[in-house]
């Protein structure tokens, strides 16, 4: 089974590419983040003819999130628990034969002086919770997504520049290694272990053109799931094209 994670960054706006992509990547499971909009509104009819079933958490302007399968999609769950006043459309979660798969998009925590840094953390330590929840049911599961860190400073471009960033605080980072040593595989670093691939370029500055990135959208895999992955890679061709997301997709291959 080949699952992608991508944060498309406006799905209307980008929709010929990511129809173009899946087309040309022929992936089973596709993760969607930033969708950016209300679920009515989501473009179900050219995603059903590309030959994928969508579930979908949508949102005006913001946010949004969206499972994209080729196989049936069963107990589908949508919003992070442990906050029903969360209005924010981050988060959707199904079964997928055997495999639980959550596309989800972490909070990104900036400016760090506001209400949105707490927020983040908050929102991990649900994901915290509900991983263990996971966890303890034994159903291999891959939580993907748009996680807004770089676990180290390998996957940033400027790691003196974007210390005190959300994306790369301490705080921020602690609560991500939290994820890790309940039993969680990081899926991209199984596979490699050089510095400085990116999952993300700011439109702002050149940073594709100078490959100055942040590795940001990652696969955190249950034990059970961990031990079936043979490959994970960044297919960083959709971020050169016209009308590109600020993310490329990231694959996994589970055997």
């Amino acid at each position: 089974m080949k699952i992608a994670t991508w944060n498309v960054n406006s799905l209307k706006a980008r929709l010929p590419n990511v129809l173009a992509w899946l087309a040309e990547a022929q992936p089973d499971v596709v993760c969607l983040q930033e969708i950016k909009c209300q679920t009515p509104d989501f473009p179900r009819l050219e995603i059903e003819g590309a030959g994928y079933e969508a579930h979908v958490l949508g949102q005006k302007s913001y946010n949004g999130v969206a499972l994209l399968s080729r196989h049936p999609v069963e107990d589908v769950m949508f919003g992070l628990p442990g906050d029903p006043t969360d209005e924010q459309a981050r988060y959707v979660e199904g079964t997928v034969q055997d495999l639980r798969i959550a596309s989800l998009y972490l909070p990104n925590g900036n400016p760090v002086g506001t209400e949105k840094y707490p927020y983040k953390l908050g929102w991990m330590d649900r994901l915290h919770a509900h991983a263990a929840a996971l966890l303890a049911t034994e159903q291999p599961f891959v939580l993907a997504g748009d996680y807004n860190i770089c676990p180290t400073d390998d996957d940033v471009y400027d790691p003196v520049g974007w210390r005190e960033d959300a994306l790369c605080r301490p705080e921020s980072r602690a609560k991500f290694r939290a994820l890790l040593n309940l039993g969680l595989t990081e899926a991209y670093r199984v596979f490699h272990d050089e510095p400085h691939r990116y999952s993300f370029w700011d439109y702002q500055a050149g940073r594709w053109y100078r490959d100055e990135g942040l590795r940001i959208d990652h696969f955190l895999l249950s034990p059970r799931a961990s031990d079936r992955a043979i490959g994970c890679e960044i297919d960083k061709h959709p971020r050169g094209q016209e009308k590109a997301s600020d993310h490329t997709p990231v694959v996994l291959e589970i055997g």
